[in-house]
């Protein structure tokens, strides 16, 4: 809480988490949306319960587009077990 949840903070989530681990606020995918919506650094959305709007980083289109590099990086080569449906996804 109260700390700036930016990509870096979220990459260092992501690597940390494990797919075939139930999801929890200590093992969740930062990058997951729910209904449209990103989770906050515990990992709760919008509308659950404990949700706190989280300290966002800067942002400018060159940030934006090497975080979009990235995330296509990353949907090309998604953490092995990482399937909707598997133990460490909301959806």
């Amino acid at each position: 809480d109260d700390k700036l949840w930016d990509n870096d903070a979220k990459k260092d989530v992501y690597n940390k988490w494990d797919p075939a681990t139930a999801r929890s606020g200590k093992n969740f995918n930062p990058f997951e949306t729910f209904k449209g919506n990103s989770c906050d650094a515990s990992g709760v959305y919008p509308g659950e319960p404990r949700y706190k709007d989280p300290t966002r980083g800067d942002v400018s289109f060159a940030i934006m587009m090497e975080e979009k590099a990235e995330a296509e990086e990353r949907d090309a080569s998604p953490k092995p077990g990482s399937e909707k449906g598997c133990a460490g996804c909301k959806n």
